[in-house]
């Protein structure tokens, strides 16, 4: 290494600088790179084909390919996918051509942020890597098989990097701190157990955002009297405030997903867990009201009408106060969704009458339903036959309304809990006055 690339080195973040050069000092991912794992056989044995790293940020997907690198015989290209373009590629396949033909040596390349390759950029490498010229190993924090190409993804062997332990993450700090050189180890740093327990709490799995919240108490520290930088809780709290929270696209929709399925299954401590969560991400409150006004019909319905009123009117209450005190409103309208009786009646009314909709004949509307709002209606003979309910007692009386054609009705039908009850004792009851007329 020269003085350029060793300032350069000196000079880069903890995070980067910790970096684990071995298989045996990576932290986490015990079920990818454990003893006897299909993974860490693959890269022991310099065999490990093309593949995408996927998970979390902080978890150690470009730490296990900068690992692969190093312990390989085969040479390392690596790419950013923000920032190359297909010309980069074109140049990274020809010297892997010219490396594999002259010394047979295999090239992998490490693309970081892969799922922000575009369907060109995918393409350029396709042939490579049916070949087998280059074995590519992508890392990204988005789900692959929702955010990159099918194309790619097909040809490669998917690993998921869940988040670390808080013990994992207490070990990487503990490391940082002992580590001569590259860490804190050259300097006197005791950090107190509960200094160290929230950072480990707090960086939730992360262990870069660990690494950079040492750094920064470790730099921003005064030492005492005797040279020593005492960490405390604290100096910890200072440097690492707000809990990390892991809210990549795939994520957010897993969580919004689990929120809706709660709310399907009346679970409201559990929907207010998913719905709390969504909003410390960061994530647009109307968002989740626009899924509970959703529900409040597609879940509820008519078994409890009241279930959208709550719904709609904590919508209105987000536009008029806005958040924080919006947010009794909207916990509120979570409550009674979950909490009201279900019925699915309206959503299958619904598809069903579409369905139909698709299906039909479109014959001519029967004559007694015909709009008789113009002049000369009567002399068409629009209307003729049309008996006004309110004449009548109860204001109902058996008189057809459905098309000629609508073959798949009834559309709805009600169900047995809530309000739905008393809609179908209505029913039942017009249904046996049809039938006594017949």
């Amino acid at each position: 290494m020269d003085l350029f690339s060793f300032q350069a080195q000196s000079r880069a973040p903890l995070a980067d600088r910790m970096r684990p050069q071995k298989l045996d000092d990576f932290v986490g991912q015990e079920h990818l790179i454990g003893r006897g794992k299909l993974l860490r056989r693959a890269i022991e044995a310099d065999r490990l084909t093309s593949s995408i790293f996927f998970g979390p940020p902080g978890t150690g997907k470009t730490t296990l390919a900068t690992i692969i690198a190093h312990t390989t015989n085969a040479a390392f290209e690596k790419l950013n996918a923000v920032t190359s373009g297909v010309a980069d590629v074109r140049e990274v396949i020809k010297r892997a051509e010219d490396r594999l033909k002259m010394y047979g040596q295999p090239t992998y390349l490490l693309l970081d942020e892969c799922h922000r390759w575009n369907k060109a950029q995918s393409d350029s490498i396709l042939p490579a890597l049916e070949k087998g010229t280059i074995r590519f190993i992508g890392s990204t924090t988005e789900n692959p098989m929702i955010a990159m190409t099918p194309a790619i993804v097909s040809r490669c062997r998917l690993f998921r990097f869940e988040a670390l332990g808080k013990q994992d993450v207490k070990k990487a700090v503990l490391r940082a701190i002992a580590a001569p050189g590259i860490g804190f180890g050259d300097l006197d740093i005791l950090m107190e157990e509960d200094a160290l327990e929230h950072i480990a709490s707090v960086a939730n799995g992360d262990v870069r955002s660990a690494l950079n919240a040492l750094e920064l108490a470790a730099l921003t520290t005064d030492p005492d009297s005797t040279g020593r930088i005492h960490i405390t809780l604290e100096v910890a709290e200072e440097s690492i405030q707000k809990r990390v929270v892991r809210c990549d696209e795939s994520y957010f929709y897993d969580m919004l997903s689990a929120f809706c399925k709660s709310l399907r299954g009346s679970d409201s401590d559990a929907a207010l867990a998913w719905a709390s969560r969504l909003l410390y991400a960061g994530v647009d409150p109307r968002i989740i009201i626009r899924r509970v006004i959703a529900h409040a019909s597609e879940d509820v319905g008519l078994a409890d009408p009241q279930a959208m009123v709550q719904a709609v009117t904590a919508a209105q209450s987000l536009e008029l106060l806005g958040m924080p005190e919006a947010g009794l409103s909207i916990t509120q309208a979570i409550i009674y969704v979950c909490e009201a009786p279900k019925s699915n009646s309206v959503a299958i009314a619904k598809d069903k009458a579409a369905h139909d909709a698709q299906n039909a004949e479109y014959q001519s509307v029967p004559v007694h339903l015909q709009d008789t709002s113009y002049q000369g209606a009567e002399r068409l003979g629009s209307g003729k036959g049309y008996q006004y309910p309110h004449n009548f007692p109860g204001h109902w009386l058996p008189q057809e309304y459905l098309p000629r054609d609508a073959k798949e009705a009834p559309f709805y039908e009600p169900g047995e809990l809530g309000f739905e009850a008393e809609i179908a004792r209505r029913r039942a009851a017009r249904q046996a006055i049809r039938e006594t007329e017949k």
